[in-house]
């Protein structure tokens, strides 16, 4: 019987799952088990498309396809909550399991606050999130840093504070701190995160804290919804997943793991909102005068789909066909999201005209947040 509080560590007792999964496959034999189970109708999961560079969202209804998804996209930066939204009308009449990271579960709780998903039907496994890497820019950063071809890197994995990729019979890792340094490295939005633990998820899964002979072996699991503890609890009683209580010392070092993330994250944000102290609104200015008005960063927002028709159309502020659009375009953006941006940094991965839209966001946004955020040795619960 496994409760809400519980951390265990849990391993798949599929042979399938353990050759192809990480850390012993649990989130793939939970998503399967879910699935076998009746207690969903459909899996989102994110699988290889072309390359390692192309992360490509499936929903699987088979359960004997979820081996395909096992492992790991470092290089991929999509954000989940969008097709719940667009394309299953946001589970409300399929009840759906879904592996989220942090961005992906605060988009859903905000899609849900507007009415546009029903967490009630949606299971969600969080991954604890050190961050991702542009596809374009990690092609660049394994040609240039690390003198391989990015067409021979067949895996890659962020572990240890290194940037590991695979190639051939070969491996590579170079610090993570160093590559961020020189240019390369995460996503700017992922280096100011500070909500590296999913613990709004049902389940919060990874490999911090697990030591000793289980490392690598097994996935950390930290049971944080009822109905999280409902279904490992019926997995272990069905033979899928095998877990134990985890030991103390392991439990400890993931405290330790998270707050030199979040310490980390501190520092990526004094970094670059330091650079917007002085003139945040001339920066924002001059810096959108680029726009080219294609309303990617609206359309791809998960908390902003309300406000594209009212900008797409004329208003007293705005007129329809103007480039650069008027400021006002960009600062009624800002002001709608101004407590929501979630720093997912979807607008600005894929803004055409590189402006740092995510930057700006969350600048507004954490200037709002000091308050609620959580001190370090607590946890990174609800922070954005």
């Amino acid at each position: 019987m496994v409760a809400k509080g519980d951390m265990v560590y849990a391993m798949s007792t599929d042979a399938e799952i353990l050759k192809k999964g990480e850390l012993g496959g649990a989130v793939t034999a939970l998503q399967k088990f879910a699935l076998e189970s009746g207690t969903v109708n459909a899996v989102l999961a994110v699988k290889k498309g072309y390359d390692i560079y192309d992360a490509t969202p499936v929903l699987i209804k088979d359960p004997a396809e979820l081996a395909d998804t096992a492992g790991s996209l470092h290089c991929g930066t999509l954000l989940v909550a969008s097709p719940i939204k667009k394309y299953l009308d946001g589970g409300k009449d399929m009840k759906i399991g879904v592996t989220v990271k942090g961005c992906d579960m605060m988009a859903l709780l905000e899609l849900a606050r507007r009415g546009s998903v029903n967490l009630d039907n949606i299971i969600t496994i969080g991954l604890n999130c050190g961050g991702s890497v542009s596809p374009v820019s990690a092609r660049k950063m394994i040609a240039d840093k690390f003198g391989v071809n990015p067409d021979d890197v067949h895996k890659e994995e962020i572990d240890k504070g290194q940037f590991i990729i695979e190639y051939g019979d070969e491996h590579k890792g170079i610090s993570i701190d160093e590559l961020e340094e020189e240019g390369y490295g995460r996503r700017s939005n992922c280096r100011r995160c500070k909500y590296k633990i999913p613990r709004n998820a049902d389940l919060a899964c990874g490999n911090w804290g697990v030591i000793g002979e289980k490392a690598g072996k097994a996935t950390f699991i930290e049971v944080c919804s009822d109905k999280g503890a409902d279904l490992l609890t019926r997995a272990v009683a069905a033979g899928v997943v095998q877990v134990e209580p985890a030991i103390p010392k392991g439990v400890e070092i993931r405290g330790k793991v998270e707050n030199a993330m979040l310490k980390l994250g501190e520092k990526w944000r004094t970094n670059d909102f330091k650079k917007l102290s002085k003139d945040l609104w001339g920066t924002i200015n001059e810096e959108t005068s680029r726009c080219i008005k294609c309303y990617s960063c609206i359309e791809n927002c998960p908390v902003c789909f309300k406000l594209a028709d009212e900008l797409k159309g004329d208003s007293k502020m705005i007129t329809s066909g103007e480039i650069p659009p008027n400021p006002m375009f960009h600062m009624r953006r800002f002001a709608h999201i101004s407590d929501t941006c979630i720093n997912c940094g979807q607008c600005q991965e894929l803004c055409p005209m590189d402006i740092p839209l995510a930057l700006f966001s969350h600048a507004i946004r954490a200037e709002s947040d000091v308050e609620f955020e959580p001190k370090l040795g607590e946890g990174s619960y609800n922070n954005k």
